[in-house]
């Protein structure tokens, strides 16, 4: 019979041998230019499809972009995608964003999220640190279909907004926790 360590073991083990596949590497990076373009893209699709990140965006300081996060787990898992942070109609930076879970998760999926900096202490921190880790720093409040019902110019209080989108694969849930944002220069 396997003990608790065993099965940890190769638990690990199962989820080193996935995450390469899931992860892109490094020599395909994306250039700023795929960067700036999947951004601008990932974002209009959002603004069209989601009432609320329409309505907040026009007051948003900085938006920090990542279209498409890849995700792979089994027990232990990891994500990792690339996004632009763009201020404006002007580009502020490239960022990487990492993100690893353990719990009762199993499979593969991809999604985007895009976050809105509300204030300048949000935009100060992500310069200041050269990042971001949600859960440390500014307050990041992730939006779902409950919150974003209730979600007006009016009552926003918080210093960023995190929406989830495009959300394809077989890995039940999905959460932003845990994720580390570092900035990269493609």
């Amino acid at each position: 019979m396997m003990n608790i360590r065993s099965i940890a073991l190769a638990t690990s083990l199962a989820v080193a041998a996935m995450v390469p596949l899931a992860m892109p590497q490094r020599a395909n990076a994306a250039t700023a230019e795929d960067l700036n373009r999947d951004g601008e893209q990932a974002l209009q699709t959002l603004i069209k499809t989601n009432p609320a990140a329409a309505a907040i965006a026009p007051k948003a300081r900085a938006v920090l972009i990542f279209p498409n996060i890849v995700k792979a787990g089994l027990v232990f898992g990891a994500g990792y995608g690339e996004g632009v942070l763009k201020q404006g109609a002007k580009t502020d930076g490239y960022y990487n964003s990492f993100t690893g879970s353990w719990g009762l998760q199993a499979g593969a999926q991809s999604y985007g999220y895009v976050v809105f900096l509300m204030s300048s202490k949000a935009v100060s921190y992500i310069h200041r640190s050269k990042g971001l880790e949600i859960g440390v720093g500014p307050t990041v409040v992730v939006v779902n279909e409950g919150i974003a019902k209730n979600l007006s110019t009016s009552t926003l209080k918080d210093d960023a907004y995190a929406f989830i989108f495009d959300q394809q694969g077989l890995m039940a849930g999905v959460s932003i926790e845990g994720t580390k944002i570092t900035r990269i220069h493609p």
